[in-house]
């Protein structure tokens, strides 16, 4: 058996792309590029190709070691045959992303949805290592989600099951990436979160978050959580609700699926550690009393690794 395989984190704004030990689940190498999806579906598949060719020049490790190609992306997709089939945040549709990768590399391509393979790798590795029953949600660009019952990922019928991020949580609300209003999604994620920070400023409000935004940088969680250590209150404010709005959907997801563990990851839980306390605390108090009790919450442990390591174990 090949000891290695290729794991893909394919997000919104960067590209992951680790070289991992089947063995052990180390990541032995990594390569990170900007997804700058704005250039278009033809370029993110140049991104990854050159980023594989990096990796294992870089690594030294020749393709013959190397046993698949495992991507992981955030939207819908068609496991099947390897389709991203619907990537709001990507601007993405119907994109054959295991056609384009075959082209340049004689190795087996398997894709699956962003957070289900970062759920696959915290259950082999990490913070649900020896949970067969838990759900899996990560908080960065988007909100996406995984469900695991038995040891096992809850695809669905159509196999877009925990789309968390698209719950609707106000009838009426704001427009969503995907097109539909009032998403959980809209209300919950760091894009969210900086879009109300930046409609804020338009009209005129202070922030300090203004000191790291020279040179047209847009608003990073590492950014949202040095403000709050100023106990700046706009960007608290928008961290709460952000916050408010997750935990309803958190408590939602506990009294309908009653899962023994959440697991919540992705760039705003890691860099803020006031929006995930602040978040299950909340879970607990909207949940009904008796699950509200069991439930267990968890930080992914593996980090930015986890979806790279769950990706390298697809097939």
């Amino acid at each position: 058996m090949k000891k290695f395989s290729i794991g893909i984190d394919l997000g919104g704004t960067k590209i992951l792309i680790a070289l991992v030990n089947r063995e052990t689940g180390e990541v032995v190498h990594h390569v990170k590029k900007k997804t700058k999806k704005d250039k278009g579906p033809k370029n993110i598949i140049r991104k990854m190709v050159e980023g594989i060719e990096e990796l294992i020049e870089e690594s030294s490790i020749s393709l013959e070691n190397i046993q698949s190609i495992g991507v992981g992306a955030a939207g819908q997709v068609d496991r099947e045959n390897g389709i991203l089939i619907g990537a709001p945040n990507l601007d993405c549709y119907d994109l054959n992303i295991r056609e384009h990768l075959s082209s340049h590399f004689n190795l087996p391509i398997y894709l699956g949805n962003d957070v289900e393979i970062a759920a696959m790798g915290e259950m082999k590795f990490g913070a649900a290592k020896g949970y067969d029953d838990f759900v899996c949600v990560f908080v960065g660009t988007g909100v996406g989600s995984s469900i695991v019952k038995n040891g096992k990922i809850i695809h669905g019928a159509t196999g877009t099951a925990g789309e968390i991020g698209h719950m609707i949580v106000d009838l009426n609300g704001r427009q969503c990436a995907c097109g539909a209003h009032g998403c959980l999604e809209a209300y919950a994620s760091r894009s969210a979160i900086e879009k109300r920070i930046e409609g804020a400023l338009r009209k005129g409000r202070h922030s300090v978050i203004l000191d790291y935004l020279e040179g047209g940088k847009s608003i990073s969680s590492s950014m949202i959580q040095k403000s709050i250590e100023r106990e700046d209150e706009l960007v608290i404010q928008c961290v709460n609700e952000a916050s408010e709005y997750l935990s309803g959907g958190l408590a939602s997801i506990i009294n309908f699926i009653n899962p023994k563990l959440v697991i919540l990851g992705g760039g705003l839980v890691e860099a803020v550690d006031y929006f995930y306390k602040n978040t299950i605390k909340k879970a607990r108090a909207k949940s009904l009393p008796v699950p509200a009790t069991k439930i267990e919450f968890k930080k992914a442990a593996l980090g930015d690794y986890s979806g790279v390591i769950g990706a390298a174990f697809l097939e």
